[in-house]
């Protein structure tokens, strides 16, 4: 699992559809998921800390979860199947019992980002639709890779068998 926040919404210039943009904590990696515009007014009003005067659907969520004696302990995004993601909310009771609530991603977030819980993403999720922010580290990392494959020699190789072999046999 990858901690990751909220990064900002974004439209999508083809068809004007908001998008949440989560990175990890190191912005590495960026995780666009498209989303309702309700669910973006949400995370846009609890970015910039506007508040209403009555709750709107995620305060109220939130407010009934803490009222029945829950905490949100975290949020995870642990899916994605033809371009849909899935997510679960972990609820946490008085006895330390948990409850998982299947949910939107969109719906999970705006929920998280009230309860000041953390947003997990899991690394198939990450794999299948994060892009990289951050090129300097990825060209780095490439060049130390690079770097190390052409100082090895097939002596290593051998070593390595060797020991592999030997771990093997004592087991």
């Amino acid at each position: 699992m990858i901690e990751m926040k909220v990064m900002g919404i974004a439209l999508d210039t083809r068809t004007g559809s908001p998008i949440v943009v989560l990175h990890d904590i190191e912005n590495r990696r960026a995780l666009p998921i498209w989303i309702g515009s309700a669910e973006a007014s949400s995370i846009i009003r609890k970015i910039e800390n506007l508040s209403v005067a009555r709750p709107m659907t995620h305060d109220l969520v939130l407010n009934i979860v803490e009222k029945t004696g829950f905490e949100i302990s975290k949020v995870e995004i642990n899916d994605v199947e033809k371009e849909t993601y899935f997510a679960t909310i972990y609820l946490t009771g008085k006895n330390n019992e948990e409850v998982e609530i299947d949910s939107r991603p969109s719906d999970a977030i705006a929920i998280a980002m009230r309860a000041d819980a953390p947003i997990y993403v899991t690394a198939n999720v990450l794999a299948t639709g994060s892009v990289s922010t951050d090129s300097s580290k990825d060209a780095q990392e490439a060049e130390e890779f690079k770097d190390f494959i052409q100082n090895i020699k097939p002596s290593d190789f051998a070593k390595m068998m060797k020991n592999n072999d030997q771990h093997e046999s004592d087991q």
